[in-house]
């Protein structure tokens, strides 16, 4: 089975289904993302936390820094507008590298993701990582977790790339060989199939031309309503809340149980 459907999807993971059509181009591979203040920022504590965790600092020094990180944060924490910046949502005909700038694995706006680097390759996407010690499990090797959660994200996001947007049911990993830290990293991820509402994605992570990991998941397409009944139940703020109501509603799902008791919270039980 090949791609085909209509690209659909919100950050939310709601697929919007649709007849068969060709899965889009993508040619674009944002390196580097300009316009955007926050990616400078957090490449730059991506390196405060590579250094906190394998550098040698003295305990004087540490203090030191430390009440100029936390003077940093209270501006950063005074600066901001009320409630959360409301989340980007991903463009299946765009860049892949801009799906999720916020994510852990490849958000240039987060500080936390390395950032693993992706483009659209055919049915799936290919990628490359560099992890630095704040990644490291077994000594000199990479977490198993952050294996896992890279897999999760580029599987993830190849199923949003090929039109067959869905969220993970099942991720299986099996681990070749240790993941070296610290060293260049290729990762390829491919669509398989469809079965009904099942998407099947596969991927692997090579050191040169080492398999060190591969992984297969099966996603699910979450259609609409099911979502905003999921949803429903959540205690979620209020603007994602508004966020959810308009993409269902563009959806055509009714939103009504989907409660607000004025602060974004669940409908009362």
């Amino acid at each position: 089975m090949t791609p085909g459907r209509e690209p659909g999807v919100s950050d939310f993971g709601i697929s919007a289904g649709g007849s068969a059509a060709g899965a889009s181009e993508h040619t674009a591979h944002a390196e580097h993302p300009d316009g955007d203040p926050r990616f400078a920022l957090a490449a730059a504590v991506r390196r405060v936390i590579a250094a906190m965790v394998a550098a040698d600092v003295p305990d004087e020094e540490t203090r030191a820094l430390t009440t100029v990180v936390e003077s940093v944060a209270d501006r950063l924490e005074s600066s901001a507008g009320p409630g959360r910046r409301p989340r980007v949502q991903p463009d299946p005909t765009g860049p892949p590298q801009e799906f999720f700038p916020t994510s852990p694995v490849i958000g240039f706006a987060n500080p936390v993701a390395p950032p693993v680097r992706v483009e659209a390759a055919g049915a799936g996407l290919v990628g490359s990582a560099f992890f630095d010690h704040q990644y490291e499990g077994p000594p000199g090797c990479v977490h198993g977790g952050v294996i896992a959660e890279t897999f999760d994200e580029l599987l993830g996001a190849t199923s949003i790339a090929v039109g067959q947007p869905g969220m993970t049911g099942t991720l299986t990993i099996r681990y070749r060989r240790p993941t070296p830290l610290r060293t260049p990293l290729r990762l390829e991820a491919s669509f398989v199939g469809r079965e009904r509402r099942k998407i099947t994605i596969r991927g692997a992570i090579y050191d040169g031309d080492t398999l060190t990991a591969e992984a297969e998941g099966v996603f699910i397409e979450m259609l609409p309503e099911r979502f905003v009944e999921v949803l429903g139940a959540q205690a979620v703020t209020a603007n994602v809340l508004a966020q959810i109501r308009a993409e269902a509603a563009a959806a055509g799902v009714p939103t009504a149980d989907l409660g607000d008791d004025g602060d974004g919270g669940p409908p009362p039980a």
